[in-house]
């Protein structure tokens, strides 16, 4: 899946991930390749994004994440 993790300032975050783990509001959840379409609100926590080959994590203070056709965009 494609990946792009962008703040009002910088792109934090573009490349593939087999697995993104995300900070809910209600609670963390996972997106994998192949997932429905989505658009939900994040609150402060931790992003991870899993390559298959290694884990990047990226901290946020909330925002949006949309997940369209293996495409995630998370505005943080």
């Amino acid at each position: 899946m494609q990946v792009d993790i962008l703040t009002p300032d910088a792109s934090l975050y573009s490349g593939d991930a087999q697995v993104v783990t995300l900070p809910g509001v209600t609670g963390s959840f996972q997106i994998k390749n192949g997932h429905a379409p989505l658009i939900s609100a994040l609150s402060k926590g931790k992003v991870i994004v899993d390559t298959g080959s290694e884990k990047k994590e990226f901290s946020v203070n909330g925002g949006i994440i949309e997940v369209l056709k293996n495409k995630i965009v998370i505005l943080a």
